[in-house]
């Protein structure tokens, strides 16, 4: 038996209520997953560096903050809801700190490269033996083993993109270069892995007691979702290459430039098809436009690809849509950050919110809780806080240190 389960969350909610999860990640995947579990009522504890904490803080199109210090604006969106403390591992206090809080945690989610807290005597067997049901996960670029010189490199979300596969089936076409996909596009896709993945083997440990460790590379992360590419490869010798927006084997499905914007017009099988022909007062029993929906390098499939771009060229965005949505054929204007935060269907949701920034000290406004709960909804009870803001309330209140020896730890930069 471990230590007892004080609390440190004022309000209980949401579906992981109770579960109690230590972040010591950076950038972006591994608190991204923890900031999920912390918007569903997880007791989520990030600990960053002493001192300045981590540079993500200030990175991406930063906000100025009421000292005039930037704040990423990343940051304030990925950062909710989490008690935020600084330990430095690499002493002797921090060491035995967190072993405390191991005792005390569910779930530990970190990102490094493989073996880093092994230097520091933090070891997976040291932390099973301080709390035998807790669940481990490691996110790193290439994982925990494997080629000696591949796990030993460094990653980020640009190289995991590229080494996983995604970058190979992003973007136009030869000549043009790969594309990278955006917003930190592998790096979320790992989160999600990195919080499933926790929370199947937090309900293992649930039934049995049992601890354990997820290995968690991101570059198997980026590949897990390339459909059927490798069994493509392998069962038919086909090495998907980059095709654009548009697919390579029915049409259409692609971007359509009309007079005031970009469309995507997506037809799936031979009714929704017919759908789009009917639009263009085409006869889809003619068979030769039977033959260009799937035929679409054909002289009849590319005739039928300018017979609809003309048709969307002549017209507005919202005419485009209208019309081919009355149709029951999926088309969707290309949104910016303007025409979501303007746009009725969002509203309605209320996909966006506001909530109290401690950071910046006044109200914001970003997304709000993906995806809603009918019984027991997420929440944002508080937005993202100073480097170091809650070292009083974790050590103190949970660990049972008293101010004089946080002070002491501090001036000594182990917290």
């Amino acid at each position: 038996m471990g230590p007892p389960r004080s609390t440190l969350v004022g309000e209980r909610f949401g579906p992981l209520c109770g579960v109690r999860i230590l972040s010591t990640g950076t950038i972006v995947a591994e608190p991204m997953a923890a900031v999920m579990a912390a918007e569903m009522g997880a007791e989520v504890i990030h600990i960053e560096r002493p001192g300045g904490g981590e540079d993500w803080r200030h990175a991406e199109f930063p906000i100025e903050g009421p000292n005039g210090e930037p704040i990423a604006s990343s940051w304030v969106q990925d950062h909710r809801n989490m008690y935020n403390t600084t330990l430095d591992f690499s002493t002797q206090g921090g060491r035995e700190i967190f072993l405390k809080l191991v005792e005390r945690a569910d779930i530990w989610m970190e990102s490094s490269k493989a073996r880093t807290y092994d230097k520091w005597g933090l070891d997976d067997a040291t932390i099973l033996a301080a709390n035998p049901a807790i669940v481990i996960c490691h996110v790193s670029g290439y994982g925990q083993d494997g080629d000696p010189e591949y796990v030993a490199r460094a990653s980020y979300d640009f190289t995991a993109q590229a080494f996983g596969g995604m970058m190979n089936l992003m973007g136009n076409p030869e000549p043009d270069p790969p594309s990278r996909a955006v917003p930190w596009t592998a790096d979320y896709i790992t989160a999600l892995f990195c919080l499933w993945s926790s929370l199947a083997a937090y309900i293992h440990a649930e039934r049995t007691g049992q601890g354990q460790v997820i290995d968690l590379a991101q570059f198997e992360a980026v590949h897990r979702i390339l459909s059927g590419t490798m069994v493509a490869y392998n069962e038919l010798g086909i090495v998907r290459e980059r095709a654009g927006n548009k697919a390579g084997n029915a049409q259409p499905w692609d971007t359509f430039q009309a007079k005031d914007g970009w469309v995507v017009i997506a037809a799936v099988g031979p009714a929704v098809y017919s759908r789009v022909c009917r639009v263009l007062s085409l006869d889809p029993d003619d068979a030769k436009w039977i033959s260009a929906r799937r035929n679409v390098n054909s002289p009849e499939g590319i005739e039928f690809d300018a017979i609809l771009r003309g048709w969307v060229e002549d017209r507005s965005v919202e005419e485009v849509v209208k019309t081919f949505n009355d149709a029951l054929v999926g088309c969707s204007p290309i949104m910016n950050a303007h025409d979501m935060a303007e746009n009725p269907h969002y509203r309605a949701r209320g996909v966006h919110l506001d909530w109290e920034d401690q950071q910046l000290g006044r109200t914001i406004r970003g997304v709000g809780i993906v995806p809603r709960f009918s019984e027991t909804p997420g929440k944002i009870w508080r937005g993202s806080v100073p480097v170091g803001h809650d070292n009083a309330l974790v050590y103190g209140d949970l660990l049972g240190l008293d101010s004089q020896t946080l002070q002491e730890m501090a001036t000594k930069g182990v917290i």
